[in-house]
């Protein structure tokens, strides 16, 4: 089978029914693609198939052969293709939405999704796309929060993280309540 993953050609001897997750997770050693229920529930293992977000825990590899897969790994370029966190991530970081961390992955790809078919959305377009994303910590608020902050971002055409802007900004919050 060949598949394209994150803009490179692979070809793996594997069977076509194989969950693309796995593909990914144990032939292509991508890992940052979460194996969560197994059944299409909870999110984790969310990946863009053709830049729409798919669950590739019962995606088979066979439905994959002629498109685009792009993993959690492949959204982090800037447009000289070299590595920068993409708006969604430096938004994640700055609104410190992880906790455990576990469905991170999924629920940024899902996020990316959105915001490249919706750049502005409202609270009820990011929960619409959003919905299918479980977070066992309950950090909803702080992910739509993170969205907003994401759109804000790339409509300024910010895409990476400064550390030293997000500790000052952080301390200013914490000194103003």
């Amino acid at each position: 089978m060949r598949i394209r993953v994150n803009g490179q050609d692979h070809e793996l001897d594997v069977d076509p029914s194989m969950p693309l997750l796995w593909a990914i997770r144990e032939n292509l050693a991508l890992t940052g693609t979460k194996f969560g229920c197994g059944v299409a529930q909870c999110g984790a293992c969310t990946v863009h198939l053709d830049g729409q977000p798919v669950r590739a825990c019962v995606t088979p590899i066979e439905a994959v052969q002629g498109r685009e897969v792009t993993t959690i790994e492949g959204i982090q370029s800037n447009q000289d293709g070299d590595p920068a966190l993409h708006a969604v991530q430096a938004a994640w970081i700055e609104k410190q939405v992880p906790q455990c961390g576990y469905c991170q992955s999924g629920q940024i790809m899902s996020a990316v999704a959105l915001l490249a078919n919706n750049p502005n959305p409202n609270d009820k377009a990011i929960d619409d796309a959003m919905s299918g994303n479980i977070c066992r910590c309950g950090m909803y608020p702080r992910i739509r929060s993170a969205i907003k902050h994401a759109a804000s971002l790339q409509s300024t055409g910010v895409q990476t993280f400064d550390p030293n802007a997000s500790a000052s900004a952080t301390s200013k919050e914490m000194q103003h309540g």
